[in-house]
């Protein structure tokens, strides 16, 4: 009976309500598993970047998306952003340990994804 006790406490007073439109948890979901805020986590998991080496690890996103995507990541607080004042400036990327923490099972799930593929012909 305790637990039954336990798990209705813990129910009745949930932190986010993740299935309203207007859940913040809802929307960094919807910001990490974007066509591609999933690649930046990914890309970013090993190195910091700096914008075009970011751009050139991930085919077919253009500027304009990297650049929308790195903003709303930076502001959900999972990428860092750093500046050096150069002329032109030089804009760095990387994870936050936020970050880091929820690309681990991105990571986990695009391995076991290219483990279960079958291997690629040559050519």
């Amino acid at each position: 009976m305790t637990e039954g006790a336990q798990l209705t406490q813990v129910e009745a007073s949930p932190r986010y309500e993740v299935f309203h439109t207007d859940c913040p948890a809802r929307d960094m979901v919807d910001h990490v598993t974007s066509r591609w805020g999933i690649w930046v986590l990914i890309s970013l998991r090993s190195n910091d970047l700096r914008f075009y080496e970011l751009r050139e690890s991930i085919q077919g996103i253009s500027e304009k998306m990297l650049a929308q995507t790195l903003r709303v990541l930076v502001q959900d607080g999972l990428v860092w952003r750093k500046v050096e004042p150069t002329t032109p400036p030089q804009v760095t990327y990387g994870l936050t340990e936020f970050g880091r923490e929820i690309g681990e099972p991105l990571t986990d799930l695009f391995n076991r994804i290219t483990q279960r593929l079958p291997p690629r012909s040559p050519g």
